[in-house]
């Protein structure tokens, strides 16, 4: 489905991934994990086309992403929630996902869809993005990334700096986009919350593919996460 074939990226002159290779199949989550810097958070802008593969190839079902400008690889049916959720916090809760739908010409069947897996945003439809809590602008992201109706989604820290019960509804959005088919690339700093979605695994190191294994391999042996991303895991 989703290939990422020895990709090398820079900003400037310093070079992020190095010969960085992914592969994704359609239904599964797939987990990166690494540390700060390792190039998690490049990657997921390189199949987005925010940062240019200076060489390697991205496909998706055998389009070469990496030939199209930044604002095509939507229309090919990925959805991106950046780091920060990135919403137009001026415009309303409707307004946003009405960008999302315009992507690729969507109407009010795909926002009913959406809607039904975000129930709270119905109760928000007229409340300007900027005043949501944390918890609800990163649903409004996750939301709006979906209006395209996407085969793959992108989810960058999609947890960061929320309180436990949101942390679980965003983890439980996760689950159900797998439940449709939707697949999923997770980067995610919370290992325990990781490993309760994730299908694989993969580890980045330096810019570099590293080892790829199972959450069971992961809990039954940490040694993985010690080395990879300087934490362990309760198992």
């Amino acid at each position: 489905m989703l290939k990422l074939d020895r990709i090398n990226c820079f900003y400037g002159h310093v070079q992020v991934l190095r010969d960085f290779s992914l592969d994704l199949a359609p239904g599964e989550v797939l987990c990166l994990l690494g540390r700060n810097g390792a190039g998690k958070t490049t990657a997921l802008k390189a199949i987005m086309g925010l940062v240019k593969a200076r060489s390697g190839r991205i496909e998706l079902d055998g389009v070469d992403l990496t030939a199209l400008p930044a604002h095509e690889i939507p229309k090919r049916g990925i959805g991106y929630t950046p780091q920060g959720r990135r919403l137009f916090s001026d415009l309303t809760v409707a307004e946003n996902l009405q960008i999302g739908l315009m992507t690729r010409d969507r109407g009010a069947d795909m926002l009913a869809r959406v809607l039904d897996l975000f129930p709270l945003l119905k109760e928000r439809l007229t409340q300007r993005a900027g005043t949501l809590s944390g918890g609800e602008q990163q649903m409004l992201a996750t939301a709006r990334a979906l209006c395209v109706e996407p085969k793959v989604m992108l989810l960058d820290e999609p947890t960061e700096g929320l309180m436990p019960i949101m942390i679980a509804k965003i983890l439980d959005i996760v689950a159900k986009l797998k439940g449709i088919g939707v697949a999923t690339i997770l980067v995610e700093q919370r290992v325990e919350s990781a490993l309760h979605v994730a299908d694989r695994i993969a580890f980045i190191e330096n810019g570099r593919s590293a080892e790829i294994v199972s959450p069971e391999h992961l809990k039954a042996d940490p040694t993985l996460l010690h080395h990879y991303v300087g934490v362990g895991v309760r198992r």
